[in-house]
């Protein structure tokens, strides 16, 4: 059955690990939608090969409109985790159970909605402390799946796993 998937992202994502987990995700028979600050906003990766047109805003959506939500790595997770609605946005699906699908530093901004604690989660090598003091038990492997709801991946090197357990968890 198709999914639905809110997409969180800004500038400054890491180009494959949008890319990638988006083809993945699309390729299964989902539905992939971009919020951002501002709906029909172009982001740019940081390594300036991906643009996105944002599909819709963050004040215009509702996590009960979606099944899944991806945060994609890079800078894009901090720089979100700054604005309160997206913080808030990731806490709704942490709080109903729905699948999170969180790569390298998209972690971040699970970490601001403190939705990590008693969670086994992964992230990029250098939020590993964070994740840890927002009280998860941090694992060093290529993919982390909590509860058939929330999965992790540390860099790009994990994709090929991250997809595959992103769209088990999405299978259920």
């Amino acid at each position: 059955m198709a999914k639905k998937i809110a997409t969180v992202i800004t500038d400054m994502f890491e180009d494959i690990e949008y890319t990638e987990p988006a083809k993945a995700f699309k390729d299964a028979g989902h539905e992939v939608i971009t919020i951002g600050a501002e709906k029909g906003k172009e982001v740019t990766g940081k390594n300036n090969e991906t643009t996105v047109t944002v599909d819709e805003g963050i004040g215009d959506v509702k996590p009960g409109e979606f099944d899944a939500l991806f945060i994609p790595g890079g800078f894009s997770p901090d720089m979100l985790r700054t604005d309160e609605r997206f913080v808030n946005f990731a806490k709704q699906f942490m709080d109903d159970k729905k699948p999170v699908f969180s790569i390298c530093h998209g972690a971040q901004l699970l970490i601001n909605a403190r939705s990590l604690n008693g969670r086994r989660a992964t992230g990029f090598e250098s939020i590993h402390v964070d994740l840890e003091n927002a009280g998860a038990e941090v694992l060093d492997q290529e993919v982390v799946v909590c509860d058939n709801q929330l999965v992790t991946s540390r860099n790009p090197d994990d994709i090929p796993a991250f997809n595959r357990e992103a769209l088990n968890v999405l299978s259920t």
